[in-house]
């Protein structure tokens, strides 16, 4: 089974459709969360990730879209959340609101969580990595997000993923991220595919968020 797996698109259309114009023929795509934050089309970001995506869980931004509060310490990162709240009707705010924060695939062989099995809102790194195999006893591997940096490793014959960020990569590599498991073979393909960033960056002054948002797409920060 190939199943295409997607994360942090972050309300960054552009990326959004450039990976989707790019995948292979898939089975099924997953995604790990935060559809909504920072960039300019959080309710396009939505109906997009519903209309493609079989299994969805909840971000953080997804759930500080009930509360913005979430952000006060994170200017730019609030100010993408109340555009995202003033944008999204309210069925869509519902269903980020009803994303589980945990879920399987590939017939409950894989976990799906947006940060951490256990400490939601944990940042795991790519070095720390060898940490979830404590967690991984009943399943064949393990997709995360958050950090927006593209990894995976095989850790005692268990896969970990991070597919990266779609829609704001941090890891010096400005084009959207995404990846393919193959279940049968364990293995997965990272991938990478270019986008028009002066679309955003346009979009971002025009609806008036902070420029950074848009430009710090340009080196992948």
């Amino acid at each position: 089974m190939e199943i295409a797996l997607l994360s942090d698109i972050h309300g960054n259309l552009p990326a959004l459709e450039a990976v989707i114009d790019d995948l292979p023929e898939v089975d099924s795509v997953i995604c790990a969360g935060d559809v909504v934050g920072y960039n300019p089309w959080p309710s396009e970001c939505v109906e997009r990730i519903r209309d493609v995506a079989d299994v969805v869980v909840q971000g953080n931004h997804d759930a500080a879209v009930n509360e913005p509060s979430t952000f006060d310490a994170n200017q730019i990162a609030k100010a993408g959340i109340e555009f995202a709240v003033d944008n999204l009707s309210e069925e869509q705010r519902r269903w980020l609101s009803e994303l589980p924060e945990s879920e399987t695939f590939a017939d409950g062989s894989f976990l799906l969580v947006h940060s951490h099995p256990t400490f939601r809102g944990k940042y795991v790194f790519p070095s720390e990595f060898p940490n979830l195999r404590r967690y991984l006893d009943d399943y064949r591997g393990i997709v995360i997000g958050h950090t927006h940096i593209q990894h995976s490793a095989h850790i005692d014959s268990r896969l970990i993923v991070n597919p990266g960020s779609v829609g704001q990569p941090r890891d010096a590599d400005a084009r959207a991220a995404y990846a393919v498991l193959n279940t049968e073979e364990h293995e997965v393909d990272c991938r990478r595919v270019e986008y028009d960033i002066d679309r955003v960056i346009n979009r971002v002054e025009t609806v008036g968020l902070p420029m950074k948002i848009g430009t710090r797409l340009l080196d992948g920060s």
